[in-house]
């Protein structure tokens, strides 16, 4: 009985770590956030530093020149992250009773239908979410 409840705790927060990132997947969160984006990082620094006109100047190319980097690193680890939690899965679902199976994608069910709408993942599918 024990195992079960560690089982179906441990899948309960894979799949709500999995709600998580792939709500931040979403490469067009700026505009999920009011259009903020890289602005963000720029009124941060601006305020926390109290930047000149000057340097938020020379500042702005080096945010600009960094944002699809960092845009690229973050789709890679998303990508990983999904691969490691869908292994995860795979591994701990025949350890489930039948019912504990349904559960298990009753839930994957409802995350589904939670990013379709608030318009988060990948236009409200689950693209490469096979378990």
């Amino acid at each position: 009985m024990k195992l079960k409840l560690i089982t179906l705790t441990a899948l309960t927060a894979l799949s709500l770590g999995g709600v998580a990132l792939a709500q931040d997947q979403d490469t067009n969160a700026p505009q999920r956030r009011g259009g903020r984006g890289r602005h963000d990082m720029m009124e941060n620094m601006t305020q926390s530093l109290n930047l000149t006109p000057d340097q938020k100047t020379k500042i702005q190319p080096i945010l600009d020149e960094a944002k699809p980097k960092m845009e690229a690193i973050h789709r890679d680890a998303m990508e990983k992250s999904r691969a490691l939690m869908e292994d995860t899965k795979a591994k701990i679902r025949p350890l489930l009773t039948p019912e504990q199976q349904k559960t298990l994608d009753d839930m994957k069910n409802n995350r589904r239908g939670h990013k379709g709408r608030h318009g988060g993942g990948n236009g409200g599918g689950d693209e490469g979410d096979n378990g």
